[in-house]
């Protein structure tokens, strides 16, 4: 029998779209779960009460869980359980992130939002249609992000304007990378046919959706009008 390997490679190429495919839809639905939830949090005054006594770092304690659980589990749930999974995670962040909406005003939120969703488009691209290794930015990308979470940590109790615009900026930077570097490795990992492809669907998602919130927490910090 003959087989034309441009059909195989074609074949390949629209089964790696689908597959990305997937992976936005469960994000754009997981930030549309977050920002619905956000607002409405920001407008119920007991919620905000019982968030204030405590509940935040309970809740960003759960939501910490489910991530770690996710990450390593994805192979051994169903897809079912890891949408689940990924839902409620996005459900709980818009709950800890009703505070930006106290803190900045709405106009800035928006604006923000765009320009992340700019931004996060154009790099995705990049990562996607780059026939460059992206693979060597990993380790390197990930020992920034530490030293950003260390920084955050430590300038919390120097509270040093100068270390906070150094910090955001370099946050930016990372997860600008890493939205490049997560969208090449997923499209490798479709490829590389390893595990289920819907549950893997929802990994990506989960690691694009902690891409791009945190550009817009970082690029928020930036460009957000304190009311």
């Amino acid at each position: 029998m003959n087989i034309n390997p441009l059909n195989t490679t074609s074949h390949s190429e629209a089964s790696t779209q689908t597959f990305m495919q997937k992976v936005y839809q469960w994000m754009g639905m997981g930030l549309a779960l977050t920002g619905i939830l956000a607002f409405w949090v920001s407008r119920n005054g007991s919620l905000l009460q019982a968030l204030g006594g405590g509940g935040f770092f309970l809740v960003a304690l759960i939501e910490i869980g489910i991530v770690i659980w996710l990450s390593s589990s994805i192979t051994k749930i169903s897809a079912q359980t890891a949408v689940i999974g990924f839902l409620v995670y996005s459900a709980l962040n818009g709950v800890t992130m009703a505070f930006i909406f106290i803190a900045y005003t709405q106009a800035s939120i928006a604006s923000t939002f765009f320009i992340t969703a700019a931004t996060f488009i154009g790099v995705s691209i990049f990562g996607w249609t780059t026939k460059q290794d992206l693979s060597s930015m990993g380790s390197f990308l990930f020992m920034g992000l530490i030293g950003i979470i260390v920084a955050s940590v430590v300038n919390f109790f120097l509270r040093s304007p100068i270390f906070y615009w150094l910090i955001s900026y370099a946050g930016v930077a990372i997860f600008i990378g890493l939205t490049a570097y997560d969208t090449q490795k997923l499209k490798q990992i479709h490829r590389s046919g390893a595990g289920s492809q819907d549950q893997l669907a929802v990994l990506g998602a989960l690691r694009l959706y902690l891409d791009f919130i945190n550009m817009f927490l970082f690029l928020l910090r930036i460009f957000g009008r304190r009311r």
